[in-house]
């Protein structure tokens, strides 16, 4: 069976201090209000202080008629600057994310080195990689939109 390997990455700017975007981005039960395609995010162990160690299911809706689960366990954590977390379930991989404060706004960067879990993905990612990717930006986007409705500024999805 074909493995498919992504390297997904994603910028935005959001009009606000990297203390505001770091608290959204370090509370995923919370993404669901502000981050359209997030359906559903439930804590499923418990971990430090810094949330290193903790795992927690999330729930995805996509561009794409399909949905999606995927377990992330949080693997280091670097206060206003990184959050790193390792998937599994539907997409296994490293996610990474890069905050930047500068002048009152973040820039954040999201990189992404997923594989695809499942199956019937796998087979037919030779023929769907476009839509994937396509798929990655409008779900990556709509989060950097919302994140700075929610936070009440602006922001751009730069990519």
């Amino acid at each position: 069976m074909p493995s498919c390997h992504f390297d997904l990455v994603s910028h935005w700017r959001i009009e606000a201090p990297v203390e505001r975007v770091w608290a959204a981005l370090v509370a995923p039960e919370s993404w669901p209000r502000w981050w359209p395609y997030v359906r559903s995010v439930r804590l499923l162990k418990v971990g430090r202080a810094d949330g290193v160690g903790s795992v927690r299911r999330i729930e995805w809706a996509t561009r794409l008629p399909y949905g999606m689960v995927i377990d992330v366990e949080s693997i280091e954590s670097r206060h206003h600057e990184r959050l790193r977390g390792r998937s599994c379930g539907a997409l296994r991989g490293e996610g990474l994310w890069l905050l930047r404060g500068e002048e009152g706004c973040t820039d954040v960067t999201y990189v992404w080195r997923v594989e695809l879990a499942q199956r019937w993905m796998r087979w037919l990612a030779p023929l769907l990689a476009p839509a994937f990717r396509w798929n990655h930006r409008g779900v990556m986007r709509a989060g950097g939109l919302g994140l700075g409705r929610h936070l009440g500024v602006g922001s751009r999805v730069l990519c």
